[in-house]
């Protein structure tokens, strides 16, 4: 069985300054490290108004959803992770490319990662670019190698580093602890919705999506962030954030 304590980076380990859930800042992160200028990111106001989720470009190709490591969630995380074979897929055949988090503070840049690199939003990355590397490098690696592939990436920590210490708010030091977190849902290149979190055992598959619903569809919510609010109840500590077409 997989190791269900604690999953995060010890204080040995290499860290970022937390990254703020600011749309603009994030879409200048994903075009600095090789996403073409057609894709952005979109706060979302609402996960359940049909009205303020219009406003959002679609499809959504992806969903980042950020929220308090609260006492539940973490149960809920163990107790999943606990009868989950830790994960070991690589190459070609993967339908998301997942990746393991030995940075600490870095779950916007995962987050990020995830949303950017899997599904239609792989088309939108530019040759020769941070990310165009990144992928090929670590799709033949296993979890392991890519977490090492990640911290030995300097152009990564850069861009991440400029990015987090540009936000509205004053930025934490890189070794804060920070109680929010980010998770990613996307949808893969098997059509379904899957949860993509470095502090998890592996990529999650919550479930099919047809091939008109993304990440933001009825189902799509239903499955992935919506389970999110149900179990927090009254925490309302809760932001998302998503990528779609750019606006302008």
């Amino acid at each position: 069985m997989a190791e269900s304590t604690n999953p995060d980076p010890g204080a040995k380990a290499p860290a970022f300054i937390p990254l703020e859930a600011n749309p603009q800042l994030m879409t200048e992160l994903i075009h600095k490290l090789g996403v073409g200028p057609s894709l952005a990111m979109h706060d979302v106001y609402s996960l359940t108004e049909p009205d303020l989720l219009a406003f959002i470009p679609r499809p959504a190709l992806a969903l980042l959803l950020v929220f308090p490591v609260s006492a539940a969630y973490e149960s809920h995380r163990m107790a999943e992770d606990s009868i989950t074979e830790a994960y070991t897929g690589k190459g070609e055949q993967e339908p998301v490319l997942w990746w393991k988090q030995t940075i600490r503070n870095a779950c916007g840049m995962m987050g990020l990662l995830h949303a950017v690199c899997n599904g239609a939003a792989r088309d939108f990355i530019e040759p020769d670019t941070t990310l165009d590397k990144l992928i090929n490098e670590s799709t033949p690696l296993d979890p392991v190698q890519r977490a090492r592939l990640l911290e030995a990436t300097p152009a990564l920590a850069s861009a991440h580093k400029e990015a987090a210490s540009q936000g509205d708010t004053t930025a934490p030091d890189a070794q804060d602890d920070i109680d929010l977190h980010y998770v990613c849902f996307a949808k893969g290149s098997d059509g379904a919705l899957w949860e993509l979190d470095g502090r998890r055992t592996g990529p999650i598959r919550r479930g099919e999506l047809g091939q008109d619903e993304d990440v933001l569809s009825e189902r799509g919510l239903a499955l992935g962030a919506l389970k999110f609010l149900e179990r927090e109840g009254g925490d309302l500590r809760f932001s998302a954030v998503a990528l779609a077409g750019a606006m302008d």
